[in-house]
């Protein structure tokens, strides 16, 4: 303790009561004004000498976006859209009550909603942090001060009671934009947020009408495959009658009954695949795994829709995966402004107000109040490098959006294209395997009439038919990947996804 300390006794007042006495007379021998003006003065030369430490030049991002005239978005006219329940074009009531199950309890969009909810509270704690903070606080304390420091006898070295009762608040002002920027972009993760629940809502309802598909497709394929076995144990039967009658040797009696087993075979296979595609249909839906055992399909019920033969310009606006990008792109440019701002002065207004004194009995008497109020004012000067790093990390942030949008806008544009070249392929294949069935069909009447006069045996009857039963084959593998096709380019095309009028897209700007 300093040797004027410890000489000066207060010599009528005791306690409390004297301290505060001791410690006015000392501050009116102080020249305090003057002593404030110095500090202020060293105090800013130090700042405007050291304020250079902590700066963000030179961090930049460097990514840019394309543009979509470089992948050929601007030169085609716009398609017509697709509606939000596109699934009820395909006129099957079972694949609708399907997909409208999927769309209500499939776990994976309950995750892309919690994402959504997340970031919408995300939203309300930036919110919250911009605006004023006021919090309250009780302390009561038994303690011992010190009699070697800066309370004079009979305070020092004493045990009292003290407490304090007080209320806290504080407001930044945000001169620099760091709230503001915070709040834009968490309400980008938001939107990014809500974009990816559209996106989930339309990669499963696709994923629903192509395993229904594909269901019906192996549907038709068993009821070819159990006509085929009936038409080869009918050939066998006449083989064997052959071989009595002596017009056939054993070598084709063999080849006959080997032909059995392998159609049976075929028949299993297609019912392991129809009993793991219900499997995987039941859990799209949400349901137990043989809740839907007794689904069969037909594929003749579900109709073909038409589709644009070309890639739309609007097709960056339809595709919810896009808007999410952008919006992220949003995001975490206003996460780099975030930390550019921290470079500058964090400027708090705040004040406190409450009760305070030496035993309990003294706290709600008059003269325990205290209040103050004023400005308070950071600035970062020297730091480690820890601003520019985190600004960095921002940058590089900001680099991945941008460079994951592209990645997007790349393979959205490839995804239409392709599923436009299937489907025009299917098509033109399609119109082929019509011609060869009904030459087929005709040769099997042919055969069946010669038979019927006569004129042939009901083995060439039977051959004819063969030929029918593959074309049939074929012509319902075509119809089920036509159909495949054209779900996989509605998912492409956006799958009916519109944007909210409300909530404008930002642009992506390319240079940032």
């Amino acid at each position: 303790m300093p040797e004027q300390m410890k000489s000066y006794q207060p010599s009528s007042k005791t306690g409390a009561t004297g301290l505060r006495a001791a410690l006015a007379e000392r501050a009116c021998s102080a020249n305090l004004p003057a002593l404030t003006a110095v500090v202020v003065a060293l105090a800013s030369s130090l700042v405007l000498t050291l304020a250079g430490c902590a700066n963000s030049a030179g961090i930049t991002s460097v990514a840019q976006t394309l543009q979509p005239a470089s992948v050929g978005l601007d030169a085609v006219e716009q398609a017509p859209g697709i509606a939000a329940d596109w699934w009820k074009a395909f006129g099957d009531s079972t694949l609708d009550g399907l997909v409208e199950r999927s769309l209500v309890g499939n776990p994976s969009l309950k995750v892309a909603q919690a994402r959504l909810t997340r970031a919408q509270a995300a939203v309300s704690g930036s919110e919250a942090a911009d605006g004023p903070n006021v919090n309250g606080g009780v302390d009561l304390n038994r303690q011992r001060f010190s009699g070697n420091y800066i309370y004079p006898a009979p305070l020092g070295g004493a045990i009292l009671n003290t407490g304090t009762i007080q209320i806290n608040g504080s407001w930044e002002i945000d001169f620099f934009g760091r709230n503001r920027s915070a709040i834009e972009a968490a309400v980008g993760s938001q939107r990014a947020a809500e974009a990816d629940l559209q996106a989930s809502r339309v990669m499963l309802a696709s994923n629903v009408a192509r395993t229904y598909v594909q269901l019906a497709r192996l549907v038709e394929q068993r009821a070819v495959a159990v006509r085929s076995l009936a038409q080869r144990e009918q050939q066998l039967g006449l083989i064997r009658d052959r071989v009595q009658g002596g017009l056939d040797t054993n070598v084709e009696l063999r080849q006959g009954e080997g032909a059995l087993p392998e159609t049976r075979q075929q028949i299993e296979q297609l019912d392991e695949q129809i009993e793991l595609t219900r499997h995987a249909l039941a859990a799209l839906t949400a349901q137990p795994p043989n809740a839907l055992d007794a689904l069969s399909p037909p594929l003749s019920v579900v109709q073909a829709v038409p589709l644009p033969v070309s890639v739309p310009a609007d097709l960056l606006a339809r595709r919810a995966d896009i808007a999410a990008a952008r919006w992220r792109i949003e995001a975490a440019t206003k996460d780099v402004a975030v930390a550019k701002a921290s470079f500058y002065p964090n400027i708090n207004l705040t004040a406190f107000v409450g009760l305070q004194s030496i035993g309990f009995d003294n706290l709600v008497k008059s003269g325990a109040e205290q209040y103050g109020i004023g400005p308070a004012i950071r600035l970062p000067i020297f730091d480690s490098g820890r601003l520019r790093s985190n600004l960095r990390v921002k940058a590089a942030d900001l680099d991945g959006a941008i460079e994951s949008y592209n990645g997007a806008v790349l393979d959205a544009v490839h995804d239409v294209a392709d599923q436009i070249a299937s489907i025009r392929s299917i098509s033109r294949q399609q119109a082929e395997q019509t011609r060869a069935q009904t030459a087929a069909e005709s040769a099997y009447d042919l055969a069946t009439q010669r038979y019927k006069a006569g004129l042939a045996t009901y083995l060439v009857v039977l051959n004819a038919e063969t030929t029918v039963l593959t074309q049939r084959r074929l012509a319902a593998d075509l119809k089920a990947r036509a159909l495949d096709s054209q779900v996989a380019l509605i998912r492409a095309l956006g799958g009916g996804y519109r944007a909210d009028a409300d909530r404008p897209i930002p642009v992506a700007q390319a240079g940032r």
